[in-house]
């Protein structure tokens, strides 16, 4: 036994592949030297920087109001966390798989920390949120106001005073809320390439594709916690517990309504400090499954799956690693299924990204719902819908082993099914709401074209109202007016959000007849039928959610096994790398500025409404650039097919050659055998024969 043990040390010893496993392998806790721990560490990552990236895109509307910004500004805003990535992630992904990988995860969730912090701490540098109102509340309950006049002769009133955000709409602080965003897109860098190779380098074949599956199944529980986080901040007044509350007259459903924003990243901060504590601790490779002698696999120290030398203090040169850098890039690149592949995703991420980050916003304008609805509805029902999808698309390869070519056919036909799906949207509509002067004539009997004129009318041309103005109310007809002075309301009652306009001289003359002319704060609501419309365009969401997210698994899984091996974490950082690039970034500046087109009313830099023309530009640019994306995906699995028939058709001419040699090999032993059978009993005889002969001779 002994020198058995010594032989092996002295193999071990002589094979400088183990010589290099003793060295680059850092020790690591028996608990920690399992895939499994890695992979419940990388989901609460997953989950962290899930949760704070649609946080981000929940408290779009929010950021937008409470920094005076238009859509397209907001949309920059966004896509800076797309910048931050485009800096590192090719370097990140070409160096990062031949360094300590969990500890450079470890560092990008210590970075998108920092950067979540920084953005929810700009909040604290600026004064109080200012909207503009003609209403000043007082302490007194009853002031009456005077709405019919021109508020800018009356600013000796004390109970009549326009309050514009001067100081906001001059204010620099949104860069303090770009630069953290950015800061924490860099974060974000190395955890999805490195951590995606990690699994897939030290898990079986057949396990990598359900363990991807159930990485990405518990990820969409953070989306689906930062849209429901989301929800709650917007109830909440961007100043609670620093204002009077019965002082504000705005509700969440009005125009001007900012939510808690800042509170989201502060919790969204403190989710990814504690996500990095674990990979600390793991170690640099683990024993690949299935493994026998359970040694860990040592990384490999070039792209191009050859090892360079040691040097003698064995550190990887990063000069060495870098000559292999292009060529591994030119490899990459010069593969036609990756690169069509490649040029789907960004078509596909353009839609996605335009839709994820402008949904609820879309949900707002055109349906009528506040910011906390929407957030809540996309995160308790269009999320979970895709999580069980993904999972079941992840279980699907596993059950059935499916190969690389059935993938992308599995992926191709669900995301063309949910496109189908998707244009059934354009049947679901609600009416514009009737705003006198922009949608409607003022006594409510004809649409008309909103142009500066159609805000006066006879009722209240002797009012001296700002065209600029946008602080609406409803009459008890069902019409809304841009705001109190247009109506014509002479005198108000009551307090706050409670305040309610009478005398005005416009609602009188609205259809039908003998209306009211009161008129309360706030736009009037949808009629009941759009209630109906909106169910129907939630139900077709989550079913296009669902059938669609059912290919992203199989889909995945054909950027890493429709190249070599040693390109797997090159080709995964460039495929984010060059999707956030060209759909991350420019999506939503120009999904958000076809959305600034559409506005009805503007005041100041707030939009006052949305027409029909947003659900049309906004629904037909998703379809346009998801139905472009199909093209590519037919050439990749005409390719793909070809690239697998050719290859099996090699292998089954091998085989065809190895039987045939192997049956000549087989026909010739047994030839040799019967004629060495054959051959021995002659001799026997003619041995017998000549030794009788003899006999006969002597005899």
């Amino acid at each position: 036994r002994f020198s058995v043990t010594l032989l092996n040390e002295k193999a071990e010893s002589a094979s400088p592949l183990s010589r290099y496993s003793r060295r680059q392998i850092s020790p690591c806790l028996p608990l920690f030297c399992v895939p499994q721990i890695f992979i419940i560490a990388l989901s609460f990552a997953y989950f962290s920087k899930a949760l704070t990236g649609t946080y981000m895109k929940s408290s779009v509307t929010q950021i937008e109001r409470r920094f005076d910004l238009s859509s397209t500004h907001v949309g920059l805003i966004d896509g800076s966390f797309e910048m931050g990535n485009l800096l590192f992630l090719a370097v990140v992904s070409h160096f990062g798989a031949q360094l300590h990988r969990p500890r450079l995860i470890a560092a990008g969730c210590l970075l998108m920390a920092v950067g979540a912090l920084l953005t929810g701490l700009t909040h604290f540098f600026m004064g109080f949120y200012k909207y503009d109102t003609v209403i000043q509340v007082l302490q007194s309950s009853n002031v009456s106001i005077p709405a019919c006049v021109d508020p800018l002769k009356t600013v000796d009133m004390p109970e009549i005073q326009i309050e514009p955000s001067v100081e906001e709409s001059s204010s620099h602080m949104w860069i303090y809320v770009f630069l953290g965003n950015a800061l924490r897109g860099i974060g974000e860098t190395p955890v999805t390439p490195l951590g995606i190779s990690y699994i897939d380098d030290f898990a079986k074949a057949e396990n990598s594709p359900f363990y991807i599956a159930c990485l990405q199944t518990i990820t969409l529980l953070g989306p689906m916690f930062g849209f429901l986080l989301g929800s709650y901040c917007a109830k909440l007044y961007v100043d609670v517990g620093y204002v009077d509350m019965e002082s504000v007259t705005i509700t969440p459903k009005d125009s001007r309504w900012v939510g808690a924003w800042w509170l989201g990243f502060l919790i969204s901060s403190s989710l990814l400090l504690v996500s990095s504590i674990p990979f600390w601790f793991l170690p640099r490779s683990l024993p690949k499954q299935g493994d026998e002698t359970d040694t860990p696999t040592p990384p490999s120290l070039t792209l191009d799956g050859a090892e360079s030398a040691q040097s003698s203090n064995q550190t990887i040169k990063l000069t060495e690693i870098a000559k292999g850098f292009l060529p591994s890039l030119k490899r990459l690149l010069g593969t036609p299924t990756y690169f069509l592949f490649l040029c789907a995703a960004i078509l596909k991420f353009n839609s996605f990204i335009g839709l994820l980050t402008f949904k609820a916003k879309y949900m707002e304008q055109q349906f009528g719902q506040s910011a906390s609805r929407a957030n809540f509805l996309i995160g308790v029902l269009n999320l979970p819908a895709v999580a069980v999808g993904i999972f079941l698309g992840g279980l699907l390869m596993r059950r059935y082993k499916l190969s690389v070519v059935s993938g992308a056919q599995l992926s191709f036909a669900t995301s063309f099914m949910g496109y189908l799906l998707l244009l059934l949207q354009f049947g679901t509509k609600c009416d514009n709401r009737p705003v006198a002067g922009l949608t409607v004539s003022y006594n409510g009997t004809q649409s008309v074209s909103y142009n500066g004129e159609m805000l006066f009318s006879d009722c209240n041309r002797d009012c001296s109202c700002s065209p600029n103005e946008w602080d609406p109310v409803c009459s008890d007809s069902g019409i809304t007016y841009v705001s109190p002075c247009m109506a014509g309301c002479l005198d108000s009652s009551g307090r706050g959000k409670n305040t309610v306009f009478h005398n005005c001289s416009c609602a009188s003359t609205s259809y039908p007849p003998g209306s009211s002319t009161s008129a309360r704060l706030g736009q009037c609501p949808h009629a009941k039928d759009c209630s109906r419309s909106f169910t129907s365009y939630m139900a077709v969401s989550v079913l296009s959610s669902f059938i669609n997210s059912l290919g992203a698994t199989p889909g995945y899984m054909v950027i890493i096994r429709c190249i070599t091996p040693d390109l797997k974490s090159l080709a995964l950082g460039i495929q984010t790398l060059v999707t956030r690039t060209l759909g991350g970034i420019p999506a939503p500046v120009y999904f958000g500025a076809l959305i600034d087109s559409t506005c009805l009313k503007w005041s100041i830099k707030k939009c006052g409404g949305k027409g029909h023309k947003q659900k049309i530009i906004f629904l037909g640019l998703i379809t346009c650039l998801s139905g472009t994306s199909y093209f590519f995906m037919i050439a990749v699995i005409v390719l793909l097919k070809r690239q697998f028939w050719k290859a099996d058709r090699d292998i089954k001419l091998q085989q065809r050659k190895a039987s045939k040699e192997s049956g000549i090999m087989v026909q010739l032993e047994t030839q040799e055998k019967s004629g060495a059978g054959s051959t021995s009993p002659k001799l026997s005889s003619d041995k017998t024969d000549s030794t009788g002969v003899g006999k006969d001779l002597e005899g």
